[in-house]
């Protein structure tokens, strides 16, 4: 694989964090909070082809059958709290949880991270250097979470509260697509 094509298959593999990022960047854009977010799902990015390499054909397509539900459940969870949560009217809103602390963020960092694991087999399938490819796909979805959080930060500023409606749906959005293709 040469490294434009490592490349694409990075960008394709971070849009998922991406999209995540711009959902959750509105609401949870604290530099600490950002930097948690963009390493973490960089960090699993990375990780999950290496894994993908290691478990072989056997367990990759156990995982590959319930993980997407999983991840698909964690999201719409996720999601539709952001979405409630924009809805509610000023007076009654929390501050809820953060996502980008504790399970929350080891969920969402599997669940953004899963299509890296058949990536990684299907690299060690055809003899390609994965770890080469791994540490381009976790830079490259680190930093596509962080310029995402970072324009989320920027919209809402212009859409209140409603980028947390708009985050939730994305979420919902991404867990519909686990499923679904």
């Amino acid at each position: 694989m040469t490294p434009w094509e490592t490349l694409a298959v990075a960008v394709a593999l971070g849009c998922d964090a991406f999209a995540v990022g711009l959902a959750l960047g509105g609401r949870f854009g604290a530099p600490r909070q950002v930097f948690r977010l963009s390493f973490h799902f960089g960090l699993f990015q990375f990780a999950m082809p290496l894994i993908g390499w290691a478990l072989g054909a056997g367990l990759a397509s156990l995982t590959a059958r319930y993980a997407p539900w999983l991840a698909a459940a964690v999201l719409v969870f996720i999601g539709g709290k952001m979405a409630w949560e924009a809805l509610r009217p000023p007076d009654e809103r929390t501050h809820g949880m953060d996502p980008t602390r504790g399970w929350s963020l080891l969920a969402l960092s599997l669940a953004t991270s899963i299509d890296a694991l058949g990536v990684g087999l299907s690299l060690g399938m055809v003899g390609q250097n994965v770890l080469a490819a791994a540490v381009v796909i976790g830079i490259v979805a680190a930093a596509m979470t962080l310029a995402a959080m970072k324009l989320a930060g920027l919209m809402s500023a212009r859409l209140g509260h409603r980028m947390g409606l708009v985050g939730g749906i994305i979420l919902i959005a991404i867990a519909v697509k686990l499923v679904a293709f």
